[in-house]
């Protein structure tokens, strides 16, 4: 495969962290030929990617156009800082017609700031996710694998381009994913519940523990349970508090839920209550039997 189908084949990725990294590092590794430009904040990071072989060239093209490939990989409140600067300059990027694309985890705020920044949604803007990561971050943790058997959600809209649409999915296709299409407020709603809510309990548990006055004891003799339920709060903060901020609603209706869930499982504990607990138990664990042990390769984020 090719990448892109045609013109100068260039892949351009913003912002060279764990996802960034290892989507050059995937193109690296697969038949994908393309030739690929870093942009980061940090030049220290650029010459980390460079060292790994991950780049051909840095900084943004002063040439891009329709036959060019954009992937916008910071975190998700930076995400409109990128386009801003992708529309200001003399109309740029998104103007002259590059495909371009995000991975952030939220994209209904990706939506709003293109909107506003460009008064309509650009037709050669596709928003999409991967479902696929790690607790590691920073381009040292990349791998060209990281995608491969995993999800890849799109959420295009009526001004998406079909053909732009294709172009991104052929990507994420070239490294291993499956792509689906879903939209945009279901996207929130879903990963709220799948990804964000684990995150954000995995993150409340182990701070709570670390108050409590016998705390080392609580961590030196942790079991395998815990290190497993816990394993996703070594996640990057800065990340995961942009997440966070910016699916707040979602994030938030999903909390309710469990919080009644948790009333209900301290009353049956204050009862003494072990069929209704068993009850609950059973069924939480038919649930995810059904949906989840058989399926390989688990995500992140």
């Amino acid at each position: 495969m090719v990448l892109p189908a045609s013109g100068s084949g260039r892949l351009v990725i913003c912002g060279f962290g764990l996802i960034g990294g290892s989507i050059a590092a995937g193109v690296r590794a697969s038949n994908m030929t393309a030739t690929i430009v870093g942009v980061d904040a940090d030049p220290a990071v650029l010459d980390e990617a460079r060292q790994c072989g991950l780049l051909d060239a840095s900084g943004w093209p002063d040439d891009l156009g329709p036959d060019d490939l954009v992937l916008i990989a910071v975190p998700t409140l930076s995400v409109a800082k990128v386009i801003e600067a992708l529309w200001d300059v003399e109309q740029g990027i998104l103007a002259c017609g590059a495909v371009v694309s995000d991975v952030a985890s939220v994209k209904q705020p990706v939506l709003e700031s293109a909107r506003a920044i460009c008064g309509r949604l650009p037709a050669n803007l596709v928003p999409g996710h991967p479902i696929a990561g790690s607790e590691r971050s920073g381009v040292g943790a990349a791998r060209g694998d990281l995608f491969r058997d995993h999800r890849v959600i799109l959420t295009p809209v009526a001004e998406t381009a079909p053909a732009a649409r294709q172009r991104v999915a052929d990507l994420w296709q070239g490294l291993g994913a499956e792509v689906v299409d879903m939209a945009v407020d279901e996207h929130d709603r879903v990963l709220a519940m799948t990804s964000h809510l684990p995150h954000l309990l995995a993150f409340a548990l182990v701070d709570t523990l670390g108050r409590v006055p016998e705390h080392e004891a609580v961590f030196r003799f942790a079991a395998g349970g815990f290190r497993d339920f816990t394993r996703i709060a070594s996640s990057d903060p800065v990340m995961w508090s942009d997440i966070f901020t910016a699916n707040a609603p979602a994030v938030g209706a999903v909390l309710d839920r469990l919080e009644a869930e948790l009333a209900e499982l301290r009353s049956l504990l204050e009862a003494g209550d072990r069929d209704g607990l068993r009850t609950i138990f059973a069924r939480a664990k038919a649930l995810r039997d059904a949906h989840v042990s058989n399926q390989g390769g688990g995500g992140h984020d």
